[in-house]
């Protein structure tokens, strides 16, 4: 068993959390010893075999999900400039110091950003009205998109400055747990090597759930029971969410359902995208995404529309509840995500290969043909329909019936660590930041939590 040298601060995880994090102790104290550790693949070696005409082929580490630049790296590269939506660091920091952060993110991406022209969409009044009026509302603000493309050269030109400001970066480790000794703390990691630092930043993401709670359960942090959301990701033609994508690119409408009054979002919306495949350790789930070079764009676009559960004790396992309908889908599709047809999901039959060939919506997933209800839950299948038929009332053709559902999609944020303080402590010298801390669900506000977290550290 081998040992690293000591470390001033520990970074677990390279998303952009704990990218930023790095940056911002760097920027403080220059002299500082900090090393990040990933579970996944470096950037450049991120690359996933499946494509538009293979399934997932279930690969031990998901290229997709793990490495360097996190789940974030193939994202749409979208990055929401304020605190009404993607988490609640306003609600625990105030808004006002939420959002000199999130500006802060802004200017470094701005700094490593070298690949020309990027579009700002700003808020839109009209398209308000017009969602309220329909019994919708419509949540949005100024929001800066990237694009897959120059959001993965950003995230490399600032891996690439981490590296030259002298930075250890190492893929390939997944730490198991984490000892407390003298001085510090020891990281063990999966391949037997053990890091010693004085302070650990945990910057995990999602995927991290088991990691965090693991760890809350080793040194005697309360959780809270954070809400699942559980849905399917819809792809159509581009041009029936024209009027609101020219305008404010990503619509993020809040539905109440009139049958359970439960509540029902539509977000993570990529005007001429495509719809991916995520393995979430050895779950394949549904995701989109899409490019800013015109040559790369579809006649497609895509958005999750997700039903958000909450529950109540005595029951406390929402993560493995979603997960296993993610696993009966996988079942039903044979290791990969399903589709259906809308029109096929409300006549109550499956879609078949036949079907979906003369859909006039292309598919740009290969998926499993097959009947999504028999997956959801009548609950959320219920909500799920409801809400296309809202949705359609401002957005005409999004309930036609050769629009595509793909299922399932989960978002997980069922752990929420009670914190020490407002800088974000579990324990003495041990900090969470980003998706795994339950505050965060965007890309901004998970680098502007990491920047915070450094900031706190060094005394800035």
């Amino acid at each position: 068993m081998s040992q690293h040298a000591f470390y001033d601060v520990a970074i677990i995880g390279g998303g952009i959390g704990g990218l930023m994090a790095a940056y911002r102790i760097k920027q403080n104290k220059p002299d500082a010893k900090v090393i990040i550790t990933e579970r996944g693949n470096t950037l450049e070696n991120r690359h996933c075999p499946a494509g538009k005409e293979s399934a997932c082929v279930h690969c031990k580490t998901c290229s997709i999900t793990s490495g360097f630049a996190g789940a974030g790296a193939f994202s749409d590269g979208k990055f929401n400039l304020g605190t009404a939506y993607g988490g609640t660091l306003g609600e625990e920091l105030g808004d006002d110091k939420a959002n000199r952060y999130i500006h802060e993110v802004d200017k470094i991406l701005n700094t490593y950003c070298t690949s020309g022209e990027v579009k700002m969409y700003r808020s839109n009044e009209e398209l308000k009205l017009k969602c309220l009026q329909n019994n919708l509302r419509l949540l949005d603000m100024n929001v800066k998109h990237l694009g897959t493309d120059k959001n993965y050269l950003t995230m490399q030109n600032l891996i690439r400055a981490l590296g030259d400001a002298g930075m250890e970066l190492l893929a390939f480790y997944e730490c198991e747990k984490i000892e407390k000794v003298d001085g510090g703390y020891h990281l063990h990691y999966q391949n037997g090597e053990i890091i010693k630092a004085e302070k650990i930043i945990i910057a995990t993401g999602r995927g991290g759930a088991n990691f965090v709670a693991g760890f809350c359960r080793d040194f005697g942090v309360r959780m809270h029971s954070n809400h699942i959301d559980i849905g399917v990701r819809v792809e159509m033609k581009d041009m029936i969410w024209k009027e609101f994508s020219d305008q404010i690119y990503e619509p993020k409408i809040l539905y109440k359902t009139k049958t359970f009054e439960d509540r029902c979002r539509m977000f993570c919306f990529n005007k001429g995208g495509l719809v991916s495949a995520e393995n979430n350790h050895g779950i394949i789930t549904a995701n989109g995404h899409s490019f800013a070079d015109p040559d790369k764009k579809t006649d497609n676009c895509n958005f999750a529309i997700l039903s958000s559960i909450r529950f109540t004790e005595p029951f406390n396992q929402p993560t493995e509840y979603a997960e296993s309908i993610s696993r009966l889908a996988n079942m039903i599709g044979k290791g990969s995500v399903l589709v259906q047809r809308f029109g096929d999901l409300v006549r109550g039959r499956r879609t078949n290969e036949h079907r979906l060939g003369q859909n006039t919506v292309i598919p740009t997933l290969r998926a499993t043909a097959g009947d999504i209800s028999l997956v959801l839950p009548h609950r959320i299948l219920t909500n799920i329909i409801e809400t296309i038929y809202a949705l359609d009332r401002v957005a005409p053709g999004t309930a036609n019936d050769d629009t595509l559902l793909y299922g399932c999609e989960s978002k997980y944020y069922s752990i929420r660590p009670v914190f020490m303080n407002d800088r974000f402590e579990l324990i003495d010298g041990v900090y969470i930041i980003g998706d795994g801390s339950g505050i965060c669900r965007g890309l901004s506000q998970s680098g502007a939590m990491g920047i915070y977290v450094a900031d706190c550290i060094t005394g800035a």
